[in-house]
């Protein structure tokens, strides 16, 4: 049975509908770091265990239509893009053919068009990035200790949390050239939340989270 299966089939019942997305209430401290405004000094290491669990990628839902409410309250509340410009922005930041994540002890499996690709990631620390907008960011590397894995070798989870916590949605780096490079891409953040989710419930988590 594959690791994505086994979970699927019932050990992650931590995400069932409004657990997953903070078990405890969030600080201010918290709040403000999620808006990418905080100390160098708050952010702690994470392990990869913050982000286990089954995950599914939300693009299908973007080109879909599914996600248009979410689209429209942006546009409404930002007035920085149209709806269809926002669509365009999506599109390309939620681009990719990996459909699934599953996380388990240290190791990740990958769905891709229907293939399973897995490895043992270990961690390589945290990087902070300073967007122009002022506002800041983290990410935190993982490498694959396999070299015949087909599965990507560098990766960063990025998920407005920065100390250990579970995840209840996250954006995924993934590349085989090198950290730094994936450190350099900003245009594309393939996005993940929980497999137990349905259609509505991850709307619901947009909208309103």
């Amino acid at each position: 049975m594959t690791l994505s299966v086994s979970l699927a089939l019932g050990s992650f019942s931590v995400f069932g509908h409004g657990s997953h997305s903070h078990t405890h209430p969030q600080s201010e401290k918290a709040i403000q770091a999620s808006k990418g405004i905080f100390e160098e000094s708050d952010v702690k290491d994470r392990q990869l265990s913050d982000w286990q669990g089954v995950w599914e990628s939300v693009n299908p839902l973007l080109l879909n239509g599914k996600l248009d409410p979410v689209l429209e309250l942006k546009a409404k509340n930002n007035k920085d893009k149209s709806v269809e410009e926002y669509r365009q922005y999506y599109k390309q930041g939620y681009a990719t053919d990996i459909s699934n994540i599953g996380i388990e002890n240290n190791v990740i499996e990958f769905t891709e068009n229907g293939v399973i690709n897995s490895c043992h990631y270990t961690y390589s620390g945290y990087k902070i990035l300073n967007y122009i907008s002022g506002k800041k960011g983290v990410r935190y590397l993982f490498e694959c200790q396999d070299a015949n894995s087909k599965a990507p070798k560098y990766i960063q989870f990025s998920d407005h949390i920065i100390e250990p916590q579970q995840s209840g949605h996250f954006h995924l780096y993934m590349g085989n050239e090198s950290q730094e490079k994936l450190l350099n891409q900003l245009d594309n953040w393939p996005t993940y939340y929980p497999y137990s989710l349905t259609d509505e419930q991850i709307v619901h988590e947009m909208l309103y989270h």
